[in-house]
């Protein structure tokens, strides 16, 4: 039996228990190491603490323990019989929700902290926007500290209710909420004793049973040429080979396809896979495609059906958080970075910053229009003038081939993570 592995993010707001619900799943579900037990059991007594704080397994930064705050991501990588995970612990601070950007990006889940306590605060709706612009596929609500309010139901009913109906009008399609208390360990790994009132599955229980990953034929295929392949031997002496990963869809023997942004077609003649010729690629494998007609392709062009290629162009038009401390200004020059394809461009416009915390039910987001500038941590409307034409799709259709990044092109530093519109 193949074993699959889900990527999900932990985000919300300052000491909802990001890190100890991170922490009482690595330890519930026996995937922390006894020498890391023994590492976080001894900076617990140091701190004065006569039982282990779990939130010690993934703060991992020294600034991090000794403030008792989330800084940086936290990758962890755990598995059990059903399934393998990659977690990102992200921070709960307003200044560091590009952090959470980062962490989302690639997620197919995200957990969203609430504390009973409190209910929806406004870090907690800024995450919820943030998860629904990415289209993290699935949210999971986890209503926190439930011990600290009798694990009472109606506690846990108001919240629901208030946080589903705002993931909703952002765009949402489901979400799944389960109450918790994850300093005792309710409904972590193991059922809750003391919410009789809940049927539903434990948050493990949930991460190892959510459908991941997509058909193959569910979307148009696409791959980005990351390297040409030319041995020049006696024995393939007009071998060419253009090697990458399927980021979407499948490719097969005889299809039809289109290089862009040329926009020359040919047929696939061949399929490697691991040096072994195949018939059928699905994503994300990687494989060596090579053509029937001896057309140019290069590095950074992207091949696809021909029946649904992505149109090209030189403006691109998204939506952009800007992670770096610099500003982002209009008439900045940039490098843009679209899958494997780097050229400079210039920012034309910043129509609109979206105030993440400004939310009307029938108009959306607010948006502050006319900007000028993006600074660290904000997400606006972008409009970028590439040197050179680019095919984008829409990351509502592929967050693969329908993101970009915009860098300087001094130093390197990565400036802005953007979401396309698409073209068409």
């Amino acid at each position: 039996m193949t074993i699959d592995t889900l990527r999900f993010a932990t985000a919300g707001s300052v000491d909802d228990g990001k890190s100890t619900l991170v922490g009482r799943l690595l330890h519930d579900s026996k995937s922390v190491l006894a020498d890391q037990l023994e590492a976080v059991e001894r900076a617990s007594l140091g701190r004065g603490q006569e039982t282990p704080d779990l939130a010690l397994l993934t703060d991992g930064l020294r600034a991090e323990r000794e403030q008792g705050i989330t800084i940086d991501v936290a990758y962890r990588y755990f598995a059990t019989p059903r399934r393998r995970f990659i977690l990102a612990d992200t921070p709960g601070h307003v200044q560091y929700t590009r952090n959470m950007v980062t962490g989302a990006s690639t997620a197919e889940l995200a957990v969203v902290l609430v504390d009973a306590r409190n209910g929806v605060v406004e870090q907690t709706r800024r995450h919820a926007a943030v998860a629904a612009l990415l289209r993290v596929p699935h949210v999971v609500l986890a209503v926190n500290k439930m011990d600290l309010v009798d694990y009472a139901e109606p506690v846990f009913a108001a919240i629901v209710e208030q946080f589903t109906a705002y993931a909703t009008a952002l765009g949402v399609a489901r979400t799944t909420a389960i109450p918790v208390s994850a300093l005792a360990g309710d409904n972590v790994v193991e059922p809750s004793q003391n919410m009789d009132w809940y049927g539903g599955p434990t948050v493990l229980e949930y991460l190892e049973t959510v459908p991941v990953g997509h058909r193959p034929d569910d979307k148009p295929a696409r791959i980005p040429v990351q390297y040409v392949i030319r041995p020049q031997t006696a024995e393939h002496p007009d071998y060419r080979g253009y090697a990458g990963q399927i980021t979407s869809g499948a490719l097969r023997v005889g299809d039809p396809v289109t290089v862009l942004p040329s926009g020359c077609t040919s047929t696939i003649e061949s399929i490697d896979k691991l040096g072994e010729p195949v018939d059928t690629a699905w994503a994300p494998q990687s494989v060596t495609v090579c053509l029937a007609d001896g057309i140019d392709v290069s590095r950074g062009d992207l091949i696809a059906p021909t029946a649904t290629a992505p149109a090209v162009t030189q403006d691109v038009r998204g939506t952009a958080c800007h992670v770096a401390d610099r500003p982002l200004t209009v008439g900045q020059r940039v490098l843009l970075k679209h899958t494997t394809r780097t050229v400079k461009a210039i920012v034309k416009d910043i129509p609109s910053r979206l105030a993440l915390t400004e939310f009307d039910e029938k108009k959306g987001l607010s948006q502050h229009p006319a900007p000028g500038e993006l600074t660290a941590n904000d997400i606006g409307r972008i409009i970028v003038r590439a040197a050179e034409p680019l095919a984008l799709d829409a990351y509502a259709n592929s967050r693969h081939t329908g993101s970009f990044l915009l860098i300087d092109p001094v130093d390197g530093t990565t400036l802005a993570a953007g979401m396309a519109d698409g073209n068409g």
